[in-house]
Order: structure tokens, then sequence, then C-alpha cells
């Protein structure tokens, strides 16, 4: 049995405390999770059951359940589409959850399916589906569907167009039915989520480094109290006084026995250095410290009525030491919505103004440019449909010129797959080239918004697509409607770049329309301005828009035959469907004639041109990583300023081999050693970072270190994560953050050390899954600049302050042992050492970690250079480390000496001669201490509020106030009472008093001077904003450009002090900071100081 130095109560209830603590606040963070877990896999969905809906959960949906869902609901499983409200099968989904995109997605059914739309119809349905295992492929699905009618076995093809996926919402139809082929964990989206590992931040691992170094200095103390214990009792007269005789047991125990027990006496005589309410503390701190996040107004968007959200509390820090980047592009840096903004006809461009085309420049064919041809398109109004002689691709006079325009607006809102709502379309384009339309009025769907923002474009010039009605298109031309039957559509892909529709006019004549990316378009054509075309294609490339080339192509009876019959022979094959469908496309769309080229916007979100660079002045670098096509990542890349026009831009992509791969990474690394320029942007497609993530990860990694920005384009759900990861596991060990919007983000979210969901208009999937969910990009800005570096400072000086606190508690435990033959004796009352770090220096740090700001957060949300102040886990170095704990370490002997000289020779210290005892000693070292740390936090803190007063100051109070109760009362419950009256003896000697303020102006003085003089000699560029923040009518010293050339440190430490001292009290400083700061020029000048006229100074 180990006789230990302090009751098992004084060192439980601390440890009993924190975990219950840290117990409450985990557990109320997974009943968050919890919930919205079940909001997912609660929610109600109807099935097809015994020829009736049953309504269930969708937790409980079997594979080969029928399922209906109505409009805007989404899928709860991946379904095969059975039937829908339309005769044809058909159903339009967004996926936005899923791949970002929020447009309209076409699926259709097959057909024995299709005329099933009852549940009565449903419940007699015989048929098998037989499809591929799970993968986690988005736009890849193989499978049949063998249907049983009349004893006759039908076999039809399923094929991507056929599975509707999980977390894909229904839209414009009015129900759907739908056969579940995989759920639960074996849905696509399901497969495609990185299994979520518990994050921890640099701060948690800094303070077990630090926990370590502590443990290790308990150790070594107790160690060295035994030692020193059985070297004292070496000597007869010390191991066995007269006082104190060893019984019988005693003097036959072993030795070894003895020595470990006196060993593990000790531990726990000094276990307090340990901090255990450290970790309590922090996790409050974490906990309650996220809050301010939700509150923040400046993160709240009023148009969709969207505030921050918190999703876990660990990571608060980690937002202040990002050092990397990653975000997904569409819906992240842009609004996903498309703006028609130029287009070039018959080699001429045009501008959309007002709904009207303004040419950028004069006409061969006139002088005075192609507004009169504009204002003459009225003439239109008697053309009912197109002819053979709207054709020609050099028109001879006006009025074909101008059928030429219009042909290619026909084209514009015929060739697309573009959905409409019932509206009321009368009044719809009745002007010439222009329209009376509403936005309001018309609201179109669609599977590109592309194609959405051309149709709308055409619509506001005059050509206003009105609908699909059967197999029928209606277009109203300038107030006319005309019908024209839709034939066949060929479907977009990304091999072929381009999509085509073929119809027949009002006349008879079929007409083959296509669109599709310039490389893909130009070449198929014979005929029209095509060179001009590709300049102004450039053109428009060069400003960011993305461009989209139309073409078309008279059909013969003839042509049209064999076409017909070969698109049937190929869309009904069971076997190389696709390559079949592919080589008829590839002879259908040739020969054709170019009509021109549209070139739309992907509208930006507000202020992600400035968020951007305020991150990469930050020191923080930007990578995109974003599932589109080449071309248009780079053209966005280029409008949000993550590409620079002077930057120079290197490219892998297109790679086919290992060795190509390897040749091409070793040219760009040769490329930026030889280029004599700044900043290097590297573009990178899917295929091409496979290959080089599996044999040339050093060589790409120092090809990305050595760029600015990078681009990843074509990216698939899980190489984003593997991208991530390799940065996070690079020697340097940086600090990853990824944003992003869609369920195609969750990887990367969850891969990096803080993911950020952006609220989209329709997918929570990302915000379910991130740390952090914010509704716009720019407010990345304020969530690290502000935000981030507030926490990483409370929680840096929240750590460093417990660590030094406790070193001051227990070294005078440590010296005491010399004083009492280490016998184990404790220098301080039980109630002291359970009561100290919970209740009578805890508060003022839990509300410093709260609620400092150690300069106003508008400084440092427009000057994002202090953001690099604390890259790095700077605060919280092995220097800044050691600085604390041997600043605790001199504290403790301030406290210990001091008092052990004023007590030491004469303990008579009251007039009646009355003695101190050793509880007197202990009380006194007690109250020196409680004091200097409390004062110490006090000296940290720039930002007062009352209620930093309140626990500071009421923290002195109460503890003077607890110990006069607790000495004074003779407490019945208590088995023995050491400190009865110790503390009104001590506080009636004058000589304590004085001793008591005289150790502590000791203990802060050098402190105080050692602040000044840093602040003074090697300010960082924080406490340069501090200085000009503090005070307006700062003098010469306290303007940056007299920094270095003012007073000497000596001679201005009186004034100095004051302002280090000195406090950003709402009441004694009036804050301001603006763009035109006479300290700061811009935003880089807080590293190049601007000058100032001698006058200021």
């Amino acid at each position: 049995m180990i006789d230990t130095p302090t009751s098992p109560i004084t060192s439980g209830l601390p440890l009993f405390f924190v975990i219950t603590v840290t117990a409450i606040k985990q557990g109320y963070e997974d009943w968050l999770r919890h919930n919205s877990d079940n909001e997912v896999n609660g929610a109600p969905v109807y099935v097809v059951r015994s020829g009736g809906l049953v309504k269930t959960r969708s937790k409980n949906i079997r594979v080969g359940d029928i399922v209906r869902i109505a409009k805007d609901e989404i899928f709860p499983a991946d379904l095969v589409l059975l039937s829908s409200d339309r005769l044809d099968g058909s159903c339009h989904i967004t996926t936005a959850s899923l791949d970002g995109e929020t447009n309209l997605k076409t699926h259709v059914a097959v057909p024995e399916t299709a005329v099933l739309q009852t549940v009565a119809n449903l419940d007699t349905l015989v048929a098998v589906i037989e499809c591929q295992q799970p993968e986690a492929d988005l736009y890849r699905f193989m499978g049949r569907m063998i249907i049983t009618q009349q004893m006759e076995e039908i076999v039809r093809p399923l094929g991507p167009e056929s599975l509707l996926l999980r977390g894909a919402r229904l839209k414009n139809t009015k129900e759907i039915f739908g056969v579940a082929v995989y759920t639960g964990m074996e849905t696509k989206m399901a497969l495609n989520y990185k299994s979520k590992s518990q994050k921890r931040s640099a701060v948690e691992k800094s303070m077990n480094t630090f926990l370590i170094i502590y443990l290790i200095i308990l150790i070594s103390e107790a160690i060295i109290s035994t030692i020193l214990k059985y070297t004292w009792q070496a000597e007869e007269k010390w191991d066995e006084p007269w006082y104190n005789q060893k019984t019988e047991h005693q003097r036959n125990s072993s030795k070894i026995l003895r020595f470990i027990s006196d060993f593990l006496a000790f531990l726990v005589l000094y276990n307090f250095i340990i901090p255990i309410s450290l970790y309590v503390t922090v996790e409050m701190q974490k906990f309650l410290g996220s809050f301010f996040i939700g509150w923040d107004l400046d993160l709240y968007h009023e148009e969709s009525d969207q505030k921050a959200q918190v999703n876990t509390s660990d990571l608060n820090e980690e937002l202040g030491q990002v050092e990397y980047v990653f975000t997904d592009k569409t819906g992240t840096l842009t609004e996903n919505e498309m703006q028609f903004r130029e287009c070039s006809i018959n080699g001429i461009k045009y501008q959309e103004i007002s709904g009207r085309l303004v040419p950028e420049g004069p006409t061969p064919d006139s002088s005075e440019g192609n507004l009169s041809y504009l204002s003459s398109f009225s003439h239109l109004n008697n053309l009912s449909h197109l002819t053979s002689s709207s054709f020609r691709t050099s028109p001879e006079n006006e009025t074909e010129l101008i059928k030429e325009h219009d042909l290619f607006f026909k084209a514009v809102s015929l060739c697309h797959t573009v959905q409409i709502s019932n509206v009321q379309i009368d009044g719809i384009g009745d002007g010439p080239w222009q329209s009376s339309l509403a936005p309001s009025q018309l609201e179109y769907y669609a599977s590109s918004p592309d194609e959405k923002a051309l149709v709308e474009a055409a619509a506001r010039i005059g050509i206003v697509f009105i609908g699909n009605f059967e197999e029928t298109m209606e277009v109203k031309t300038l107030g006319k409607l005309e019908r024209y039957k839709l034939l066949h559509i060929l479907e977009f892909d990304s091999d072929r770049r381009r999509m085509s529709v073929i119809v027949q006019a009002p006349s008879g004549e079929k007409f083959l329309f296509a669109k599709g990316a310039e490389s893909s378009i130009l070449p198929k054509c014979i005929g029209g301005e095509i060179e001009k075309t590709r300049i102004h294609v450039d053109e428009f490339a060069l400003k960011g828009l993305r461009t989209l080339c139309m073409a078309y192509r008279q059909l013969t009876s003839e042509e049209y035959e064999v076409i017909d019959r070969r698109l049937f022979e190929a869309r009904t094959a069971l076997q190389l469907r696709e390559e079949k469908l592919a080589n008829v496309f590839q002879f259908i769309e040739k020969e054709l004639i170019l009509l021109g080229a549209t070139a739309v916007e992907d509208r930006l979100q507000d202020k992600v041109r400035e968020t951007i660079e305020a991150l990469r002045m930050a020191g923080i670098k930007v990578w995109v990583l974003t599932g589109d096509k080449h071309e248009t990542a780079v053209s966005v890349s280029l409008s949000c300023g993550h590409f620079h026009r002077t930057m120079n831009i290197l490219e892998l992509i297109n790679q086919k081999s290992d060795s190509e791969c390897a040749e091409q990474l070793r040219q760009l690394a040769r490329r930026i050693t030889e280029d004599h320029v700044i900043q290097h942007g590297l573009v990178v497609d899917g295929t091409s970072l496979s290959l080089a993530l599996r044999e040339h990860e050093k060589l790409f990694m120092d090809v990305c270190r050595n760029c600015s920005a990078v681009l990843c384009c074509r990216m698939a759900p899980l190489q984003k994560a593997k991208v991530i990861r390799l940065i996070k596991i690079s020697p340097e060990k940086p600090i990853t953050l990824a944003v992003g919007d869609g369920a195609n983000d969750v990887s990367m979210i969850q891969e990096a050390h803080v993911g950020i969901g952006i609220m989209g208009k329709e997918g929570r999937q990302a915000a379910r899954n991130s740390d952090y969910a914010i509704a716009r990009f720019k407010f990345l800005s304020k969530l690290l600049f502000v935000h981030g570096h507030f926490y990483y400072i409370r929680i840096a000086t929240l750590v460093q302050y417990f660590f030094y606190k406790n070193v001051c508690f227990i070294t005078p435990q440590f010296l005491y042992q010399f004083y009492c033959l280490f016998s184990q004796q404790t220098l301080y009352d039980s109630v002291y050492l359970t009561l100290y770090n919970i209740c009578f220096t805890s508060l003022p740090i839990l509300i410093y970690s709260l609620l400092e700001q150690h300069i106003d957060p508008q400084v440092l949300h427009n000057k994002p250079t202090l953001y690099r102040d604390i890259s790095k886990n700077r605060l919280l170095s092995i220097k800044t480390f050691l600085y604390w704990t041997i600043l605790g370490f001199s504290h403790a002997f301030i406290f210990f000496f001091g008092s052990y000289f004023l007590m030491g020779k004469d303990i008579s210290l009251l007039g009646n001669g009355q003695m101190f005892g050793n509880w007197t000693f202990g009380t006194l070292v007690f109250t020196v201490m409680v004091i200097t740390v409390t004062v110490k936090m006090a000296l940290e803190t720039r930002f007062w509020t009352w209620i930093n007063h309140l626990v500071t100051w009421g923290s002195i109070i109460f503890y003077f106030v607890f110990s006069l109760f607790y000495g004074g009362i003779l407490w019945p419950f208590l088995g023995s009472q050491n400190m009865y009256f110790v503390f009104f003896q001590l506080l009636s000697s004058g000589s304590v008093w004085f001793a008591i303020i005289l150790m502590v102006v000791i203990c802060l003085f050098l402190d105080i001077v050692k602040k000044v003089f840093d602040r003074q000699l090697y300010p960082t560029n924080t406490e340069k904003a501090q200085l000009t923040e503090t005070n307006s009518s700062i003098k010469c010293l306290d303007s940056m450009c007299c920094f270095s050339e003012g007073e000497t440190a000596c001679a201005s430490v009186g004034r100095m002090l004051e302002r280090v001292i000195g406090r950003c009290s709402p009441t004694h400083v009036s804050r301001s900071w603006s763009a035109s700061d006479p300290f700061y020029t811009n935003d880089r000048s807080i590293l190049t100081l601007s000058t100032m006229d001698s006058s200021t100074c």
C-alpha cells in the first residue's frame, strides 16, 4: 500500500471534471451529427407493395423495391427508371449534390415499362434486372432488363440514361417510378465518399508534444526526489529520528519496493504539473468559440437566408494555419449561371446590349455598320418558315444577310435539349429582334447551363423557343408561331464534344443543326466564314468566355432515310452500342456550313477575384480542382484571378504513357528554372495526373511547389482527394483546406485538414460532410483572416499559459522537499490543490480565449499579410514554449525563495510574537502565485470588456473571500482542518502584504521589460498594426515610417511601457482603418512601408 501525500479526491476530482465536460461536449456534437443522419436516412418514401403504395423510411429500401418519387424529391437510392407521368417515359433531374451542376439532365425508361404509369400496372410487371457490381464511377452503368410479356422474354439494354442516382433531385416531372438497384453504402454517391477519419489540429499535436515534455519533467523530478531522499537517509540520524520511529514491518520491507513506493508517492505529489484541466478548457473554448462563427453577420447570406455553420469545433484554430486552399470551380467559384455576352454571325462580332445585338465594328457591306440591318429585321415578319434560299453562305443583299442572322438564332433555338415549364406565351417575341419577355414569364430547364443561356438569349432577341409538344418543337419568330418536327437528337458526349438535332421545317425540308466546341465543329465545316470565326472564338476565350460554334446541313430525303435506318440499328444494338452510335454520329455530322459562334459567361460569385488575391497575399497557395474540360477551366481561372495574364502557364495534359509524362515533367521543371518569370501556373488533367502520381510523385511535386497556382481539370472525385493527400504527406506537412459544394467534393473535403462546404442552391451533401459550411466563397477570407487568426492566437496563448501556471504551481512543491527531508509533505492544503485549476485561475484564461481581439477585426480582414505572422504554428514553436516554461520556473523560484527569505530567519511576523507555521508559509506562496498568474493573464489581454474585468479581478477577490471562509470556520464535515485561522494570521502581518506586492512586481517586471524591447526593436507586422491602431495621437515612434529612426529604446521605455500595457478598450480607443490609411498605400505595403510626410512625424 502506497502512503499517498494527497487524498484520492484531491487527485481524482480534476480528472473526473475533465472527463465529464469533454464527454458532454463530444456527446452534443455526436447528437447533432446523429440528427443530420436521421434527417437523410429517415426521410419518408413510398414503395409499391401488394398492389398499393406503402410509406416507409429511405433506410428501409431494399434492392428490387419499386419506389415512387414526386417532383422536387431526392432519390433515396440508385434507381432504374421504369416510368414517368410522360408518355415517352422521360424525366428530368438535377445532380447538383453529385457533380455540382444545377441544370437538368434527361433520363428515359425502356418502352415496355414506360407505359406502366399506375401502381396497379406496375404490380403486374414481371422483369429481371442484371447489372454490374457497384462501382464509384458516376457516369458509367451497364445492365439489361429482361421483361416477360405474354410468355415471351424481351431484353432491353440499360445505360447511364436509365439510372437515377441517389442524391439527385427530380425536376420538372410530376412523378416517376423506379426500381432500386443499389442501396445504402453500395450507391455511387456512397462509394465516392472517403471514409471519414478523425481530424486533429496542429495545436492539438503541439499540446501532446508539450505534454510529453512535461511528463518527462514530472518523472525526472520524482526520480531526483526519490534518489535525494535515500541519499539523505543514508545518515542514520535522518533515517530514523527519535520523533519518527519505524515499525517492524517498515524495517523488514524490501528496499526496492520502498524505492518504488516512494517514487510513485512523488509522482502523485508532483502530478499537478500535468495540466489535466487544460483539455477541458480547450474543449470548452472550442465549443463555445464556435458559436461566434454562426453569429457573425458578415458570414450571413441574406439572399438565401443562410448563416455559417460549424459541424465540428475541433478545428477552429486550424483556420489560422492554412497554407493550401483546394477549391472546386462550378458552384464554388461560379454561380453556375451562364449569361450570353457575345456572338459571331457570318464573320461579324456582336454584343448583346439591352436585348439588341450591337456590332463591334463596321461590316464589309456597310460603312455605317450593322445597326441598320438590326433595325430592319422587322422585314422578317413575312417569313413563315425557312426555305432553301435562306441557306446561302454569301448573301448578296441586305435581306439575305438578315436571313443568315435569323438562321443562326433558329439553330440556337432548336439545337438543344431544353425543357420549358407551362406558362402563358402570348405576347412573347412580338418586337423586331427583341421581346417583351420578362424573366419570370418563361422558365427553362436544361441539361447544360450553356444551352439555357443561349435559348434565353435567342428569346430576348426575338426568336423564342416555346417548348416540346410530343415530337414537335415550337418556335415563335417575331410573333409568328412555327412548328418543327424533332426527328432525332444526337446526344452530346465528351469524345465528340458536340451535339446535333435533325428537324423537319414546316415546309417539309429536313435540316441538321450542330453545335459544339470549335475544335469539333470547324474541322467538319466546308462553308461559312471559318477563319474569321476561328479568330473571334480565340478572342472570346481570352476574355474568359465559354464558346460554342453553330453549323447546319440540309438533308435530302435519300440522305435522311439512310441516316434514320443507321441510327435505329445502332440504338437497338445489344452489343457495342456506344461504338456503333459513335460511328453513325461521325457519318451524319459532316459537310457542315458554319453559321457562327456564341460566347457565354459563367458568372463568378461576388468578390471571388478579390478573395483569391487576398489568399495569395496571405501566403496561401490556391489550387482549383474541377471536373470541367480544359478550355473552360482555364478561362474561368483567368477570369477569377487564379491565373494572371502575365503568368507563365505550363501544361501537363493529354499524356498517354509514363515515359511521355515523365519527359514532359522534366521539361516543365527546366522551363521553371530557365524562365525568368516571377510566377508560373500549371494546368494538369485527370489522365496525366494519374500517370504523374503513379511513378513520378516527387518530380510532379517539385513542379507544383514552384508554381503559384495549379489547375487540375477533368478530375474524378477520388482523384481530388488523392491530390490533397499528396500535398499533406509532402515533407513540409502543410495545412490544407478544401472548398466544394457538391457530393463530388465530399472526398476532398474529408481528406483535407479543414473541409469547407458551400451551401449551394440545391445540394447539401458537401455542407453536411464538411467541418464548416458557408453560403459563398467570398466568406472564406473573413473565416480565415479574422476568425482563424483570433482562434489561433487565443488557443496558442491558452496552451502556453496553462503550462506556465502549472509550472508556477508545482515547482515550489518540489523546492519545498529540500527543506522537509523529502518526506513528501505537501506545501499546499488539499483544497487549494484541487481548486487551483478548477476555480482560482480557470475563468480569466477561458474568457480570454473566447473574447480576445489583439487587433481590430477590420484590420485583419483588410490586411491579409498579417496572416503570415501566425503561419506554420509560429506561436507554439519550441522557442516560444521554452520561454513560457522558463518564465514559469523563474516565477516559481521567486514565489518560494521570496517567501522563504521573508520567513526563514524570523517566523514571528506578528506584533504579539505568535509564530507562523508550514501551512502559513505554503499559503503565502500560494497567494502570491494566484495573484501573479492572474495579473500575468491581464498583461496578455488587449481587448477588455466588462466580462474580462469581472473574471480577472473577481478571481483574485474570490480567492481571498474563499480562503477567509474556508479558514475562518470549523467545518464539521472535514476530518482535519489544517488551515483554520491560518489565512487570518497571514493577512494580519504588514510584512506579508509588502512581500506579496514586492514579489508580484518583481515577477512581472522582467516580463514587461522584455515585451517593451521586443515590440520596440523586433516588432511583427501585427504589432506594427496594433501601434497604428491603438491611438490616433501617436507621435514619431508610433508611426512605422519613423520606427527605426526615432528615439532610442531606453529613452522611450516609459512611454512604450504605457502603450504596451494599454488596452484596446472600446471606451479607451477609437478603432479605425480605411483604404486611405497613411501608413499603408495598398494591401502589399505592410511589408514595404509607404512614405509619409515629415510633418506627420
